[in-house]
């Protein structure tokens, strides 16, 4: 089974990266940026085959280890 969670900060927490990259897209003349937000984005293989248990497995290692959950949200998606 496969999955993917992805971790994006929370709203009015700063991301400098994220305009980092808004002013290199203007720089570099792409139009209609109005802001850019950067996240991480986890792509995962599970073993098991019980959906269930892969959400919640998932879900665990989101608020354990991929994201600081102070900071930041997770999505978790599993694509049978």
């Amino acid at each position: 089974m496969k999955a993917r969670v992805t971790v994006t900060l929370k709203n009015g927490v700063l991301d400098p990266q994220g305009k980092a990259i808004e002013g290199a897209l203007k720089a570099l003349g792409v139009d209609g940026i109005k802001s850019v937000r950067q996240g991480k984005v986890f792509d995962i293989e599970l073993s098991t085959k019980d959906a269930v248990k892969a959400e919640d497995a998932l879900r665990q290692a989101g608020e354990k280890l991929l994201a600081n959950t102070v900071i930041e949200n997770f999505k978790v998606e599993i694509n049978d």
